[in-house]
């Protein structure tokens, strides 16, 4: 009964949700080989070392005993060996050999637990060799008395809490996920200056942030590391029947269920198809650049309006808010990964703002992290009853900000139409369900005409057609539009204000991504940038009508493509809108790259929406008969790539498809196999798509 009701109340926001978004130790993980190792520094070189713990106060070492810690042992070899998980720069967990962990109590008590909490966190500081250790969550100190360890306030007991490390040996590997990769990341640049390598220009590292905070299950890291994580929302219950969002966009029915455990089993998430599970974890991230990806273009993503309507929220519904705690969530990301290797500056995860600064990461063989938006209102810009809800000196202000933020590329419009112009319709049901949407953000409905040129936005079903669910968010009374048949075109094109957001743009070197645009939008946006002579702009995960591809390549651009079944696509109609636009990943570059400019370098690009709500690539249909073949070099000849395990689960491209972002090298060079005899070409596109990428960013950065 208490499942049919809440069915009955939240069914009618999860169907509206389906299409608004866009597009405890039972194992350990042996950690991957670094390319670098930690550094000298006297705290940040700690970083998961192995170490015992030893008390001036009481000249001892630290052991774990049936009855908590004591500093009673007067050897080493009698002394607990911990392993320091770096938690965040200069913050360690102290992890021993059977999984337990120090921690405080929130009193006076020091306690040992299996469980990652924020209590068991502790921030380091050395003076002249002696350590103190402060409980990050309250700041108490961890001293020793009466050979117990305590954790008291500061300034109570400062001769007690001195402490010295030594190096230790048999410690336990801290749980984490495998990366699969041996060898040393493909670093410098060719004699050209030329970059080598892959680039996702869409991507949503931080969508756990997203649409109020809880639509989301997991994160790409935690400074208590991969048990909390990567385990599901608390909502999902225990056989994931509440979890209504992930039921329906994922599998299309309330009723279906999934396993809820992630670490260390991972039964059933990460999945190709599992729309609200985290699939970026920072460590799948690092598979992927290892195998070969070389620039990531993270979007800070938010839908105000799907967040209005879903009953589940912890956070602000505002887009600029999201975007800010993104962004700053993005930072914290590099920083822990620093503290993975043992300072700041040192880790492969580095957030630029120019081509510069790609160049000298590349070289240095690391990942260079682009940060770009995508949300429906940029700036506050939406727009009621045909009035736009903000001004010049709005947009002018919020580039500003997003500009200092390091932000270079951006969506303009994205689902619903707003003060910058029209978007282009999703299709199907789906569709049905975002022009519900457009109805509660804009307060009209998409208006649509016939096409009068060859370029179309998507199909368009009338209201009538689609969900009972997505017309009961609607009020009552409300009179929805009928739809004539044929190619359809949104009636609004680029805005006044659109025009001056364009210029803006361009004036700050930024890249404009002409996703999401209507064609009357897009056609006007790229007049402008034919006018200019404008080379920053992308079309970055198929969400634009293909035949602007080759204005794209004239002006310099670049393309990417969504990156979806490598083969030809078999989902029902209006089920995934980038299915209904193309036959496959490998077919669809075909076309494009005939559309190519041969007046600019040429290299591909994919978008992978990763976490934005939109499936990840299915395994190839005759995988089976023609698998990618495990171990396998990368198109550079300097990384062996296998298969990635997490916890008990071992991924496999050929079965799974890409479960999670670091099966995407595997989805890349499956490309070869799937192009038959324009396998080779296909991956000497792909490597060249980061140059290109550059070298379109060169021609317009400020």
């Amino acid at each position: 009964m208490r499942l049919a009701a809440r069915l009955g109340r939240v069914l009618p926001a999860i169907g509206l949700a389906v299409a608004l978004a866009a597009g405890a130790v039972t194992a350990s993980a042996a950690p991957a080989q670094l390319p670098t190792l930690p550094g000298d520094d006297p705290v940040f070189g700690l970083a998961n070392g192995c170490f015992s713990l030893r008390s001036e106060t009481a000249d001892a070492f630290v052991r774990v005993t049936p009855d908590g810690p004591r500093a009673d042992a007067r050897t080493p070899d009698e002394a607990e060996a911990f392993r320091l998980h770096a938690a965040q720069l200069g913050r360690f967990m102290l992890y021993g050999r059977g999984g337990d962990m120090l921690a405080h109590d929130d009193g006076n008590a020091v306690v040992t637990t299996r469980d990652a909490t924020p209590a068991t966190d502790w921030t380091l500081t050395n003076t002249d060799g002696v350590y103190s250790l402060t409980a990050t969550s309250n700041g108490t100190q961890l001293t020793t008395h009466d050979g117990r360890l305590w954790s008291t306030e500061p300034g109570v007991d400062p001769n007690g809490g001195r402490f010295t490390l030594t190096r230790a040996e048999g410690c336990a590997d801290f749980p984490d996920s495998e990366v699969g990769a041996t060898g040393t990341p493909l670093s410098g640049t060719g004699p050209n200056g030329e970059v080598r390598g892959f680039i996702d220009t869409h991507v949503h590292m931080n969508a756990n942030l997203f649409i109020g905070g809880d639509v989301h299950c997991g994160t790409p890291y935690d400074p208590q590391g991969i048990t909390v994580a990567l385990r599901d929302c608390e909502d999902h219950g225990s056989d994931g029947l509440p979890a209504l969002l992930e039921d329906v966009i994922s599998h299309g029915s309330p009723f279906t269920g999934h396993d809820t455990t992630g670490w260390p089993t991972f039964a059933d998430w990460p999945s190709h198809d599992s729309l609200t599970h985290e699939q970026t974890y920072y460590k799948w991230v690092e598979r992927a650049w290892r195998g070969g990806l070389r620039i990531f273009t993270n979007l800070l993503v938010n839908n105000h309006v799907l967040c209005e309507v879903y009953p589940l929220k912890s956070r602000s519904c505002n887009d600029m808010d999201t975007v800010r705690e993104q962004a700053a969530q993005a930072h914290a990301i590099q920083d822990y990964v620093d503290a993975q290797y043992g300072g700041p500056g040192r880790g492969w995860f580095r957030i630029v703002s120019s081509p510069e600064e790609v160049r000298r990461v590349a070289a240095e063989g690391k990942l260079a992290v682009t940060l770009g938006i995508e949300v429906s209102e940029p700036f506050g810009c939406g727009i009621q009853d045909g009035v736009a809800q903000c001004t010049e000196a709005d947009v002018d202000r919020g580039l500003d900000e997003v500009y200092a933020m390091g932000v270079r590329q951006m969506i303009v419009t994205h689902k619903f139409d707003n003060a910058f112009g029209g978007v282009r319709f999703d299709p199907g049901v789906q569709g049905v369900a975002v022009n519900a949407g457009n109805f509660l953000g804009t307060g009209r409905f998409w208006e649509a005409e016939p096409c009068t040129t060859a370029e179309h936005d998507n199909p368009l079903l009338s209201m009538g057609d689609g969900p009972a669910q997505a017309l009961a968010a609607l009020p009552p009374g409300v009179t929805t539009p009928v739809y004539p048949e044929g190619p359809l075109c949104n009636v609004r094109g680029l805005t006044p204000l659109g025009e001056h957001m364009i210029r803006g743009m361009m004036d700050r070197g930024m890249i404009v991504d002409i996703d999401h645009m209507s064609v009357k939008t897009a056609d006007a946006t790229l007049d402008i940038l034919e006018d200019a002579g404008y080379s920053g702009v992308v079309s970055s995960h198929s969400w634009s009508d293909p035949k602007f591809y080759g204005r794209i390549y004239a002006l310099g651009g670049f393309v990417a493509l969504y990156a979806g079944q490598l083969d030809a696509q078999e989902r029902e109609p209006g089920q995934d809108p980038k299915a209904d636009r193309a036959p496959g990943f490998v077919t669809s570059w075909r076309e494009a790259r005939a559309q190519r400019s041969d007046d600019y370098y040429f290299g591909f690009g994919y978008g992978a929406d990763t976490n934005g709500f939109g499936p990840q690539a299915a395994p190839r249909k005759d995988a089976a008969e023609h698998p990618l073949v495990y171990p396998y070099t990368t198109f550079d000849g300097g990384t062996v790539m296998d298969r990635q395990r997490t916890g008990e689960r071992v991924f496999d491209v050929n079965t799974d498809g890409v479960a999670q972002y670091g099966l995407i090298p595997d989805w890349i060079a499956d490309m070869r196999n799937a192009a038959g005899a324009d396998g080779d070409q296909i991956i000497d596109d792909m490597s060249r798509g980061a140059e290109a990428y550059l070298q379109m960013w060169e021609r317009v950065a400020k």
